[in-house]
């Protein structure tokens, strides 16, 4: 029991640390989030105190005003920290990837799958929706980049769904934020056998293409590298 407890005091301030630097990192994009999460607060148990005492019980819809207080204002800040978040990643190189990370289960991604000189890059999901192609980059380098690697994975797994979409403010293209729910509202058509199954795929195709000898020693003359859109990595 003394074990449990000293572990969950270890925790607390973990947590009420991790909250304090999340409130400076919204802060800094949102500059009325105090005053927002204040008056969320304020009017929501203002108002529960005022039932109670129109209807006779003020200390019950007190407490009860209280706690909704606490929930209204933990949604309402827990909302603007991802909309400030998602305002900072905006635009950086690997923010999509760093969306895929955190899309929830069920899902496989590999950040990085190609890209070119430009640092345009395509990344790659897996789940009960089939593959997902996300690209990010400048809108008419990537098409090419989204291209070639839909006809790959077309070649490789021919009885999988590949969808692919371009992460963007402009027409056509899915905004960062809205990423994770756009995969999400894909119908699902895989099992997760047939998920497995497609991950075993890709992967033993990684390993094939990682583990190709490399000739040893200079170039020949008269070699060229071939054509194509840039280094490609995994």
């Amino acid at each position: 029991m003394a074990r449990k407890e000293t572990a969950a005091d270890a925790a607390n301030p973990g947590r009420l640390k991790q909250i304090a630097l999340t409130y400076k990192m919204t802060r800094r994009a949102d500059k009325k989030i105090g005053l927002v999460l204040a008056a969320v607060g304020i009017v929501t148990f203002g108002v529960f105190l005022a039932i109670g005492f129109l209807i006779g019980h003020p200390i019950y819809l007190g407490i009860l005003g209280l706690l909704l207080a606490f929930l209204a204002t933990a949604i309402v800040f827990g909302r603007r920290a991802e909309r400030a978040a998602f305002g900072q990643m905006e635009g950086q190189p690997g923010a999509a990837a760093a969306v895929l990370d955190n899309i929830g289960r069920g899902w496989t991604t590999t950040p990085a799958v190609a890209m070119n000189r430009n640092q345009d890059v395509v990344h790659r999901a897996v789940g009960k929706a089939g593959i997902v192609l996300v690209a990010e980059g400048n809108p008419n380098r990537v098409k090419s980049l989204l291209a070639a690697e839909k006809k790959k994975m077309n070649r490789i797994v021919a009885d999988v769904p590949v969808h692919d979409l371009i992460v963007g403010t402009g027409e056509g293209q899915v905004e960062l934020k809205k990423v994770r729910t756009t995969m999400l509202k894909l119908p699902r058509v895989l099992t997760g056998p047939q998920v497995t199954a497609t991950n075993d795929r890709l992967r033993a195709l990684g390993d094939l293409m990682s583990n190709m000898p490399l000739p040893k020693g200079p170039m020949p003359k008269g070699m060229r590298l071939p054509k194509g859109g840039g280094p490609r990595g995994r």
